[in-house]
């Protein structure tokens, strides 16, 4: 695994955990995200005119991804009224790299180490037990099957639209193909979140959160370019786990700024995840 992508995708993955951790200052976070959303569409449509569209043989792969995000998002908003899937979200999260590692096998052929599978398991691994503290907090309510089943259609959705992105960036330029996703985003989960919450809840929270919210729209866009132009260079089935690190820095970032419980179950997982990505790093 090239030393610069493992850089790339850090700094990517700590510019998600900073936005989602802003995001925690708000009463409305999905509204927020919408803004977010808005913007890097903006953003991407004034960039887009200096980078010129991705070619025509990519446009096909960045309206599907930008329906699977859209619906990853419009899940998110929908699906957090279920306290079960806020119980076991987290560990569908660990569980999205390790479908991203079959689709990438099967469909682009890529060709693991021994020392990879190990350390994709540490940090599948390490997602997982920061997972489980969230779970252990519930006092021993258990998930229903209803939230066990959307949390697994998140990671599915989650490792299918990174393979439909990391093949398209793999033959071709990731700048414009991202933008050109960005720009197409908004025209699916602004229509949804403006029905179901409302215009007026969208412009009191820009006259209220208009700092975090344009904060949002840049650290969103730049965090994907960056993790964009990793997977045009570094395996996929590495790259998808090791952006998922922002889970870890999110943990991390609660437990010390907001006295979230369990800090030190999420530290032990943090550092599985860590050892796993220092094994892909040297072995992968």
């Amino acid at each position: 695994m090239p030393i610069f992508a493992i850089i790339l995708l850090f700094v990517s993955a700590s510019m998600h955990a900073l936005w989602n951790f802003l995001l925690k200052s708000s009463d409305e976070k999905y509204i927020a995200m919408g803004w977010q959303v808005i913007l890097s569409g903006i953003f991407s449509l004034g960039f887009i005119f200096f980078t010129g569209l991705p070619p025509r043989s990519m446009w096909g792969f960045a309206i599907i991804s930008s329906i699977l995000e859209s619906i990853y998002f419009i899940l998110l908003c929908t699906a957090y009224t279920d306290h079960d899937f806020s119980l076991v979200y987290p560990i569908a999260r660990g569980a999205a790299p390790a479908l991203l590692v079959l689709w990438s096998a099967i469909l682009l052929h890529e060709q693991l180490t021994v020392g990879g599978y190990i350390g994709l398991a540490f940090i599948t691994g390490g997602m997982m037990v920061i997972g489980a503290t969230t779970l252990i907090q519930s006092d021993g309510e258990k998930p229903h099957l209803r939230g066990i089943l959307t949390a697994l259609a998140v990671a599915v959705i989650i490792s299918i639209y990174t393979l439909i992105d990391g093949t398209a960036v793999k033959n071709g330029p990731a700048l414009p193909y991202g933008l050109f996703m960005f720009v197409m985003t908004p025209f699916v989960t602004t229509p949804y979140l403006a029905r179901k919450y409302g215009w007026s809840h969208f412009m009191d929270m820009w006259r209220k959160k208009r700092g975090y919210i344009l904060i949002g729209g840049v650290l969103g866009l730049v965090a994907y370019m960056m993790a964009l132009f990793a997977y045009t260079f570094a395996p996929l089935s590495y790259s998808g786990a090791i952006r998922e690190v922002s889970v870890v820095i999110g943990a991390f970032l609660g437990w010390r700024f907001l006295k979230e419980e369990m800090g030190g179950v999420r530290v032990l997982g943090s550092a599985i995840v860590f050892t796993g990505v220092m094994v892909i790093a040297v072995f992968g």
